[in-house]
């Protein structure tokens, strides 16, 4: 039998809405996970995982929104489908993809790149 095991985190980042939402892709395309629909009127992004050995991809869903001129909100939901069999090896490898992609999105906005 196979479901969803969901995880999500809301974080506030220091920098405004524009700069966060440039940096998403980059950061998804740094870690090699694939976009799957984006729109950027709505900053709303859907992008796959790559799978792990006893693991299914997981599929994030970005949600970015302003909170005032200098700070940004991105909200990241995580689904991962698990079986009986698969739940038992997962080992919180849904949160670790939302670790990883926070981390990914904080190395891109701190990098000199971004900076220019």
């Amino acid at each position: 039998m196979a479901y969803l095991r969901k995880e999500d985190e809301t974080v506030e980042i220091d920098y405004s809405l524009d700069k966060v939402w440039s940096a998403v892709p980059k950061a998804l395309a740094n870690l090699y996970w694939a976009i799957e629909e984006s729109d950027d009127a709505k900053h709303h992004i859907k992008a796959q995982t790559k799978g792990g050995f006893m693991s299914y991809p997981s599929r994030l869903i970005i949600d970015a929104a302003a909170v005032n001129e200098k700070t940004a909100r991105v909200k990241v939901t995580a689904e991962t489908p698990v079986t009986t069999i698969t739940s038992i090896a997962d080992f919180g490898r849904t949160r670790d993809r939302i670790d990883i992609f926070f981390e990914a999105l904080a190395n891109q906005l701190t990098s000199k790149k971004a900076k220019r």
